[in-house]
Protein backbone atom coordinates (compact mmCIF):
# COMPACT_ATOMS: atom_id res chain seq x y z
CA UNK A 1 0.00 0.00 0.00
CA UNK A 2 1.15 3.54 -0.83
CA UNK A 3 -0.79 5.60 1.68
CA UNK A 4 -4.38 4.57 1.03
CA UNK A 5 -3.72 3.45 -2.58
CA UNK A 6 -3.41 -0.29 -3.27
CA UNK A 7 -0.92 -0.77 -6.18
CA UNK A 8 -2.52 -4.03 -7.36
CA UNK A 9 -5.99 -2.50 -7.41
CA UNK A 10 -4.61 0.61 -9.10
CA UNK A 11 -2.99 -1.37 -11.93
CA UNK A 12 -6.09 -3.53 -12.37
CA UNK A 13 -8.19 -0.38 -12.61
CA UNK A 14 -5.81 1.09 -15.19
CA UNK A 15 -6.28 -1.98 -17.40
CA UNK A 16 -10.07 -1.73 -17.17
CA UNK A 17 -10.12 2.03 -17.77
CA UNK A 18 -7.97 1.64 -20.89
CA UNK A 19 -10.19 -0.91 -22.67
CA UNK A 20 -12.65 1.51 -24.37
CA UNK A 21 -9.80 3.68 -25.65
CA UNK A 22 -7.80 0.66 -26.89
CA UNK A 23 -10.75 -0.67 -28.88
CA UNK A 24 -11.73 2.70 -30.36
CA UNK A 25 -8.13 3.68 -31.16
CA UNK A 26 -7.18 0.39 -32.82
CA UNK A 27 -10.31 0.61 -34.96
CA UNK A 28 -9.48 4.18 -35.97
CA UNK A 29 -5.89 3.14 -36.72
CA UNK A 30 -7.16 0.62 -39.29
CA UNK A 31 -9.46 3.26 -40.80
CA UNK A 32 -6.60 5.76 -41.11
CA UNK A 33 -4.26 3.12 -42.49
CA UNK A 34 -6.80 2.80 -45.32
CA UNK A 35 -6.51 6.55 -45.95
CA UNK A 36 -9.75 7.70 -44.30
CA UNK A 37 -9.89 10.30 -41.52
CA UNK A 38 -12.96 9.63 -39.39
CA UNK A 39 -13.50 12.28 -36.71
CA UNK A 40 -16.79 10.66 -35.74
CA UNK A 41 -15.26 8.22 -33.24
CA UNK A 42 -16.92 9.96 -30.29
CA UNK A 43 -20.33 9.71 -31.95
CA UNK A 44 -19.82 6.03 -32.79
CA UNK A 45 -18.67 5.27 -29.26
CA UNK A 46 -21.70 6.84 -27.63
CA UNK A 47 -24.01 5.08 -30.11
CA UNK A 48 -22.29 1.83 -29.16
CA UNK A 49 -22.80 2.71 -25.50
CA UNK A 50 -26.57 3.24 -25.79
CA UNK A 51 -27.21 0.42 -28.30
CA UNK A 52 -25.21 -2.00 -26.15
CA UNK A 53 -26.96 -0.84 -23.00
CA UNK A 54 -30.43 -1.23 -24.53
CA UNK A 55 -29.60 -4.64 -26.01
CA UNK A 56 -28.17 -5.91 -22.71
CA UNK A 57 -31.10 -4.64 -20.63
CA UNK A 58 -33.78 -5.93 -23.01
CA UNK A 59 -32.21 -9.39 -23.55
CA UNK A 60 -30.58 -9.84 -20.14
CA UNK A 61 -27.36 -10.90 -21.89
CA UNK A 62 -24.17 -8.83 -21.58
CA UNK A 63 -22.71 -10.61 -24.61
CA UNK A 64 -25.66 -9.58 -26.79
CA UNK A 65 -25.20 -6.10 -25.37
CA UNK A 66 -21.68 -5.94 -26.79
CA UNK A 67 -22.93 -7.33 -30.10
CA UNK A 68 -25.65 -4.67 -30.16
CA UNK A 69 -23.12 -1.95 -29.38
CA UNK A 70 -20.84 -3.06 -32.21
CA UNK A 71 -23.74 -3.25 -34.69
CA UNK A 72 -25.20 0.12 -33.64
CA UNK A 73 -21.89 1.93 -34.10
CA UNK A 74 -21.18 0.05 -37.35
CA UNK A 75 -24.54 1.28 -38.69
CA UNK A 76 -23.49 4.87 -37.96
CA UNK A 77 -20.10 4.16 -39.54
CA UNK A 78 -21.91 2.89 -42.64
CA UNK A 79 -23.61 6.29 -42.97
CA UNK A 80 -20.16 7.92 -42.83
CA UNK A 81 -18.84 5.43 -45.41
CA UNK A 82 -21.67 6.11 -47.87
CA UNK A 83 -21.30 9.87 -47.52
CA UNK A 84 -17.52 10.00 -47.85
CA UNK A 85 -16.79 7.08 -50.21
CA UNK A 86 -19.73 7.24 -52.59
CA UNK A 87 -20.98 10.82 -52.32
CA UNK A 88 -17.41 12.12 -51.78
CA UNK A 89 -18.28 14.54 -48.99
CA UNK A 90 -15.53 16.19 -46.95
CA UNK A 91 -14.26 13.65 -44.42
CA UNK A 92 -13.54 16.16 -41.63
CA UNK A 93 -16.94 17.87 -41.83
CA UNK A 94 -18.78 14.55 -42.16
CA UNK A 95 -16.98 13.09 -39.15
CA UNK A 96 -17.82 16.09 -36.99
CA UNK A 97 -21.44 15.91 -38.10
CA UNK A 98 -21.45 12.21 -37.27
CA UNK A 99 -20.32 12.96 -33.72
CA UNK A 100 -23.04 15.58 -33.21
CA UNK A 101 -25.66 13.25 -34.68
CA UNK A 102 -24.53 10.35 -32.47
CA UNK A 103 -24.62 12.47 -29.32
CA UNK A 104 -28.13 13.67 -30.07
CA UNK A 105 -29.55 10.31 -31.16
CA UNK A 106 -28.07 8.48 -28.16
CA UNK A 107 -29.63 11.02 -25.81
CA UNK A 108 -33.01 10.47 -27.46
CA UNK A 109 -32.79 6.66 -27.33
CA UNK A 110 -31.56 6.66 -23.73
CA UNK A 111 -34.42 8.73 -22.29
CA UNK A 112 -36.20 5.66 -20.89
CA UNK A 113 -33.09 3.90 -19.59
CA UNK A 114 -31.76 6.37 -17.03
CA UNK A 115 -31.34 4.77 -13.60
CA UNK A 116 -31.52 1.16 -14.88
CA UNK A 117 -28.70 -1.26 -14.06
CA UNK A 118 -27.51 -3.55 -16.88
CA UNK A 119 -26.77 -7.28 -16.36
CA UNK A 120 -23.31 -7.87 -14.91
CA UNK A 121 -20.43 -8.99 -17.12
CA UNK A 122 -18.59 -11.71 -15.18
CA UNK A 123 -14.84 -12.18 -14.93
CA UNK A 124 -13.06 -14.93 -16.84
CA UNK A 125 -12.53 -17.87 -14.42
CA UNK A 126 -8.77 -18.41 -14.28
CA UNK A 127 -8.94 -20.66 -11.22
CA UNK A 128 -5.69 -20.80 -9.19
CA UNK A 129 -4.09 -18.10 -11.35
CA UNK A 130 -6.45 -15.52 -9.88
CA UNK A 131 -5.12 -16.37 -6.39
CA UNK A 132 -1.50 -15.49 -7.20
CA UNK A 133 -0.45 -12.58 -4.96
CA UNK A 134 -0.44 -9.25 -6.78
CA UNK A 135 -0.30 -10.72 -10.34
CA UNK A 136 -3.58 -12.56 -9.86
CA UNK A 137 -5.37 -9.33 -9.01
CA UNK A 138 -3.66 -7.35 -11.78
CA UNK A 139 -3.78 -9.83 -14.68
CA UNK A 140 -6.29 -12.60 -13.98
CA UNK A 141 -9.35 -10.91 -12.51
CA UNK A 142 -10.94 -9.26 -15.54
CA UNK A 143 -13.83 -9.83 -17.91
CA UNK A 144 -13.37 -11.25 -21.42
CA UNK A 145 -13.43 -7.85 -23.16
CA UNK A 146 -10.17 -6.87 -21.44
CA UNK A 147 -8.37 -9.83 -22.99
CA UNK A 148 -10.17 -9.31 -26.31
CA UNK A 149 -8.83 -5.76 -26.53
CA UNK A 150 -5.22 -6.97 -26.27
CA UNK A 151 -5.94 -9.80 -28.73
CA UNK A 152 -7.38 -7.32 -31.25
CA UNK A 153 -4.24 -5.17 -31.01
CA UNK A 154 -2.07 -8.25 -31.62
CA UNK A 155 -4.27 -9.37 -34.52
CA UNK A 156 -4.22 -5.95 -36.20
CA UNK A 157 -0.42 -5.76 -35.79
CA UNK A 158 -0.01 -9.19 -37.38
CA UNK A 159 -2.44 -8.51 -40.25
CA UNK A 160 -0.85 -5.16 -41.12
CA UNK A 161 2.68 -6.52 -40.86
CA UNK A 162 2.52 -10.07 -42.20
CA UNK A 163 -0.47 -10.62 -44.49
CA UNK A 164 -1.48 -9.69 -48.02
CA UNK A 165 -4.65 -8.10 -46.62
CA UNK A 166 -2.56 -5.74 -44.52
CA UNK A 167 -0.29 -4.94 -47.47
CA UNK A 168 -3.29 -4.05 -49.65
CA UNK A 169 -4.82 -1.93 -46.88
CA UNK A 170 -1.59 -0.01 -46.42
CA UNK A 171 -1.20 0.40 -50.17
CA UNK A 172 -4.67 1.95 -50.41
CA UNK A 173 -3.79 4.36 -47.60
CA UNK A 174 -0.44 5.33 -49.10
CA UNK A 175 -1.56 5.80 -52.74
CA UNK A 176 -5.12 5.04 -53.68
CA UNK A 177 -4.46 5.82 -57.36
CA UNK A 178 -1.61 3.30 -57.54
CA UNK A 179 -3.69 0.70 -55.70
CA UNK A 180 -6.57 1.27 -58.14
CA UNK A 181 -4.19 0.94 -61.09
CA UNK A 182 -3.15 -2.47 -59.75
CA UNK A 183 -6.79 -3.56 -59.73
CA UNK A 184 -7.68 -3.21 -56.06
CA UNK A 185 -11.19 -2.07 -55.11
CA UNK A 186 -10.21 1.05 -53.19
CA UNK A 187 -13.73 2.11 -52.21
CA UNK A 188 -14.73 -1.38 -51.05
CA UNK A 189 -11.57 -1.74 -48.97
CA UNK A 190 -12.12 1.64 -47.33
CA UNK A 191 -15.78 0.90 -46.57
CA UNK A 192 -14.82 -2.38 -44.88
CA UNK A 193 -12.13 -0.58 -42.86
CA UNK A 194 -14.66 2.06 -41.77
CA UNK A 195 -17.13 -0.63 -40.68
CA UNK A 196 -14.41 -2.39 -38.68
CA UNK A 197 -13.46 0.90 -37.03
CA UNK A 198 -17.10 1.57 -36.20
CA UNK A 199 -17.58 -1.88 -34.68
CA UNK A 200 -14.49 -1.45 -32.50
CA UNK A 201 -15.63 2.00 -31.35
CA UNK A 202 -19.05 0.49 -30.57
CA UNK A 203 -17.47 -2.25 -28.46
CA UNK A 204 -15.53 0.41 -26.58
CA UNK A 205 -18.66 2.46 -25.99
CA UNK A 206 -20.63 -0.60 -24.85
CA UNK A 207 -17.83 -1.42 -22.41
CA UNK A 208 -18.23 2.00 -20.81
CA UNK A 209 -21.99 1.65 -20.26
CA UNK A 210 -21.97 -2.05 -19.32
CA UNK A 211 -18.76 -2.44 -17.28
CA UNK A 212 -16.80 0.76 -16.67
CA UNK A 213 -19.83 2.83 -15.60
CA UNK A 214 -22.71 0.31 -15.52
CA UNK A 215 -25.54 2.74 -16.17
CA UNK A 216 -26.74 5.17 -18.83
CA UNK A 217 -26.28 8.93 -18.64
CA UNK A 218 -26.07 11.48 -21.44
CA UNK A 219 -22.51 12.05 -22.63
CA UNK A 220 -21.26 8.93 -20.85
CA UNK A 221 -18.21 8.60 -23.12
CA UNK A 222 -16.92 11.97 -21.83
CA UNK A 223 -14.55 12.64 -24.74
CA UNK A 224 -13.04 9.13 -24.92
CA UNK A 225 -13.45 9.16 -28.71
CA UNK A 226 -11.35 12.30 -29.05
CA UNK A 227 -8.66 10.77 -26.84
CA UNK A 228 -8.69 7.67 -29.07
CA UNK A 229 -8.09 9.90 -32.10
CA UNK A 230 -5.19 11.60 -30.35
CA UNK A 231 -3.68 8.26 -29.32
CA UNK A 232 -3.55 7.09 -32.96
CA UNK A 233 -1.28 10.07 -33.67
CA UNK A 234 0.62 9.48 -30.42
CA UNK A 235 1.17 5.88 -31.56
CA UNK A 236 2.51 7.01 -34.96
CA UNK A 237 0.00 4.61 -36.54
CA UNK A 238 1.63 1.58 -34.87
CA UNK A 239 -0.69 -0.93 -33.08
CA UNK A 240 1.44 -1.73 -30.03
CA UNK A 241 2.00 1.96 -29.32
CA UNK A 242 -1.79 2.33 -29.25
CA UNK A 243 -1.80 -0.09 -26.33
CA UNK A 244 0.92 1.91 -24.58
CA UNK A 245 -0.85 5.23 -25.16
CA UNK A 246 -4.18 3.88 -23.90
CA UNK A 247 -2.56 2.53 -20.74
CA UNK A 248 -0.84 5.88 -20.21
CA UNK A 249 -4.12 7.78 -20.45
CA UNK A 250 -5.97 5.16 -18.40
CA UNK A 251 -3.26 5.30 -15.75
CA UNK A 252 -3.47 9.07 -15.42
CA UNK A 253 -7.27 8.89 -15.24
CA UNK A 254 -7.31 6.24 -12.52
CA UNK A 255 -4.50 7.88 -10.57
CA UNK A 256 -6.30 11.22 -10.40
CA UNK A 257 -9.46 9.47 -9.15
CA UNK A 258 -7.43 7.67 -6.46
CA UNK A 259 -5.75 10.90 -5.43
CA UNK A 260 -9.15 12.54 -5.08
CA UNK A 261 -10.37 9.63 -2.95
CA UNK A 262 -7.21 9.81 -0.82
CA UNK A 263 -7.92 13.46 -0.04
CA UNK A 264 -5.09 15.02 -2.05
CA UNK A 265 -4.42 18.69 -1.42
CA UNK A 266 -4.44 19.32 -5.18
CA UNK A 267 -7.79 20.88 -6.22
CA UNK A 268 -10.22 18.42 -7.81
CA UNK A 269 -10.54 20.53 -10.95
CA UNK A 270 -6.81 20.21 -11.66
CA UNK A 271 -6.87 16.47 -11.11
CA UNK A 272 -9.87 16.05 -13.41
CA UNK A 273 -8.22 17.94 -16.26
CA UNK A 274 -4.87 16.16 -15.82
CA UNK A 275 -5.52 13.22 -18.24
CA UNK A 276 -6.48 15.54 -21.09
CA UNK A 277 -3.69 18.00 -20.36
CA UNK A 278 -1.07 15.21 -20.31
CA UNK A 279 -2.42 13.88 -23.62
CA UNK A 280 -2.07 17.32 -25.23
CA UNK A 281 1.46 17.74 -23.85
CA UNK A 282 2.55 14.34 -25.18
CA UNK A 283 1.20 15.16 -28.64
CA UNK A 284 2.97 18.54 -28.62
CA UNK A 285 6.27 16.94 -27.58
CA UNK A 286 5.96 14.26 -30.26
CA UNK A 287 5.08 16.69 -33.02
CA UNK A 288 7.92 19.06 -32.10
CA UNK A 289 10.63 16.66 -33.28
CA UNK A 290 10.62 18.04 -36.85
CA UNK A 291 7.36 16.24 -37.59
CA UNK A 292 8.68 12.74 -36.87
CA UNK A 293 5.23 11.47 -35.92
CA UNK A 294 3.64 12.91 -39.05
CA UNK A 295 6.16 11.10 -41.27
CA UNK A 296 4.36 7.85 -40.46
CA UNK A 297 0.93 9.13 -41.46
CA UNK A 298 -0.56 7.41 -44.53
CA UNK A 299 0.12 9.61 -47.57
CA UNK A 300 -3.50 9.55 -48.79
CA UNK A 301 -5.02 10.19 -45.37
CA UNK A 302 -8.17 12.31 -45.67
CA UNK A 303 -8.16 12.35 -49.48
CA UNK A 304 -11.29 11.27 -51.35
CA UNK A 305 -10.98 8.78 -54.20
CA UNK A 306 -12.93 8.49 -57.41
CA UNK A 307 -12.07 5.93 -60.08
CA UNK A 308 -12.75 8.33 -62.94
CA UNK A 309 -10.12 10.86 -61.87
Amino acid sequence: MFGSIDPALLLASVIVASVPIILAAIGELVVEKAGVLNLGVEGMMIMGAICGFVAAVETGSPFLGFVGGALGAAALALVFAVLTQYLLTNQVATGLALTLFGLGLSSLIGQGYVGIKPPMTGDVPFGPLADIPFLGRVLFSHDWVVYLSVAVVAAVWWVLRSTRTGLVLRAVGESHDAAHALGYKVTRIRVLAILFGGAMAGLGGAYISLVRVPQWTDGITAGAGWIALAIVVFASWKPWRVLLGAYLFGGITVLQLNLQAAGSAIPVEYLSMAPYLITILVLVIMSSGRGKASLNAPASLGQNFHASR
